[in-house]
């Protein structure tokens, strides 16, 4: 009775994880960009001797908006950080635990904003003023890496 409880289990749980694979390949997009958030605290100089540091995961959101100039947003300062987003927003996704994240979309161009507490946050610029900018070509996923380094010294 135990040898056939231990078969009928293992059956369960085999078929269970193959399901479990089979939804994550459904799941798998074909087209638009994936990336990590990663976030740097500290101080961020080169040390003799000592290893650099290693920026962490983080979990927050990831919007997506259509391109974006720095004259399209309200701005803090000089800082990289926004209160608001005058172009159109197209998509938002949570990242993982480890600051993983990937959103489906069309043919195009986007801006990438991080959202930092009531806020919008990013540090990359382009020689025309457009913000965080990544193109998305058809049947590819594009590669973005953000860091958030507000916390930062360097």
């Amino acid at each position: 009775m135990k040898r056939n409880l231990f078969f009928l289990f293992s059956i369960l749980l085999l078929s269970g994880a193959c399901s479990s694979a089979k939804k994550a390949a459904r799941n798998a997009i074909k087209q638009g960009i994936q990336g990590t958030v990663t976030e740097q605290i500290g101080n961020q100089m080169p040390m003799k001797g000592a290893e650099p540091a290693v920026p962490r995961g983080v979990k927050t959101t990831v919007f997506v908006y259509e391109p974006t100039r720095l004259s399209d947003v309200q701005q803090i300062g000089q800082s990289p950080v926004y209160t608001s987003i005058r172009t159109k927003w197209v998509a938002s996704v949570e990242t993982d635990s480890t600051g993983a994240f990937q959103v489906a979309l069309p043919v195009g161009s986007y801006s990438l904003f991080v959202k930092q507490g009531d806020h919008f946050y990013a540090n990359l610029f382009d020689s025309q003023n457009r913000i965080a900018l990544f193109e998305v070509e058809e049947g590819k996923l594009t590669n973005a890496k953000l860091s958030v380094s507000s916390k930062a010294n360097f």
